[in-house]
């Protein structure tokens, strides 16, 4: 690992990816962009992050946003407890630093959703304090190049590694270091597949090449199955609208807007909402993975007689299904029969009575 700094930094130097929160690496704009790339590729953030810039240019508007604007401008990146968490930490900048996101590691683990990883990050790039970034991609090079066999799973194998990094981590130059690891997990030391060792600046002193480990190094626990749920997907419609409702303030999806669903198909179920169908029939099926749970969904589309809805409950039209709605991409595979139900496209023909 004593190896590796010059040759990974000058590496970097030339290979780097043009990223637009590198080029103005302030606080604000390292903070959403880390919060951002957790869990999610470098190319879906893009235009979201140019978008919510946009938006929300600094801690004092993210503070001040509305829930359903934030969520709108979250939509389709997954993982919302990110933006939720955002918001409430910039309150918390507000309230305790008056705007200004602390220079300091340990201030910083304090804010809401900031753990470790990011407040290296911050600390790092923005700050310049010679702390080290340890995420996915930077465990899985660490293994490697340190031919470490620990689980990187358990918290002792990241304190281990985040350790070997503070002794070699350039106190000129953290932010390019941490930066140059992440980037060289990203698109050299590939977690799937193999990994592009010909391009690598550690491959002439990288453990798992010289030892043949590179198919077993990283040592990772294999995840627990995730639990499957049959869910139908009520699609309701009137005069070009669709009926959403807010899900619970905790747990999964808290607070998005969705399209009304239920366990399994429960007879009786349109008539407990006050909801009574003019025509019915099924429409396609869809599946969505989260993280400890696989969605099996079946959607009904249902014509109703009446705008009445259930409390809470709205009808929204494509406009505002655009604009104001924030609805998860967990039900993106009924886009296009929604699309359908708005236009009024295809009579909905009932196929089953008592539902």
């Amino acid at each position: 690992m004593e190896q590796l700094p010059i040759p990974l930094l000058a590496w970097y130097h030339e290979n780097a990816r043009v990223l637009p929160w590198r080029s103005d690496p302030t606080p604000y704009h390292v903070w959403v962009s880390e919060i951002m790339l957790q869990q999610t590729r470098v190319a879906a953030v893009m235009g979201y992050y140019s978008r919510f810039m946009e938006a929300l240019p600094d801690v004092a508007a993210l503070a001040a946003v509305e829930d359903d604007t934030l969520m709108k401008l979250w939509q389709g990146l997954g993982y919302y407890s990110r933006a939720r968490n955002l918001k409430k930490a910039a309150g918390q900048v507000m309230e305790r630093y008056g705007g200004a996101i602390p220079a300091s590691y340990e201030e910083l683990l304090t804010l809401a959703g900031v753990g470790e990883y990011t407040a290296g990050a911050i600390s790092s790039i923005a700050f310049g304090i010679p702390v080290p970034a340890v995420d996915g991609n930077v465990l899985r090079v660490v293994a490697r190049i340190a031919g470490d066999e620990g689980d990187i799973t358990l918290p002792a194998t990241k304190k281990r590694m985040g350790q070997a990094l503070q002794e070699i981590i350039p106190t000129a130059m953290p932010g390019a270091f941490n930066q140059a690891m992440m980037e060289l997990g990203a698109t050299v030391c590939l977690p799937n597949g193999a990994p592009l060792c010909d391009r690598c600046p550690a491959a002439g002193f990288c453990a798992a090449l010289i030892q043949d480990k590179i198919n077993s190094l990283p040592v990772k626990a294999p995840k627990k199955a995730r639990r499957v749920e049959e869910r139908t997907v009520y699609l309701i419609f009137h005069e070009g609208r669709v009926a959403l409702r807010r899900r619970p303030d905790k747990g999964l999806l808290a607070g998005l807007w969705e399209y009304p669903n239920e366990l399994a198909e429960k007879t009786g179920i349109l008539e407990s909402w006050g909801i009574v169908p003019a025509s019915q029939r099924w429409g396609g099926t869809g599946k969505h993975i989260f993280t400890h749970i696989e969605w099996h969904m079946t959607a009904r589309m249902v014509q109703a007689e009446t705008e009445e809805l259930p409390e809470g409950w709205v009808w929204a039209d494509g406009p505002a299904l655009r604009q104001i709605y924030a609805v998860p991409n967990a039900f993106q595979s009924f886009t296009p029969l929604v699309e359908e139900g708005l236009a009024g496209a295809g009579n909905i023909q009932e196929v089953m009575d008592g539902i």
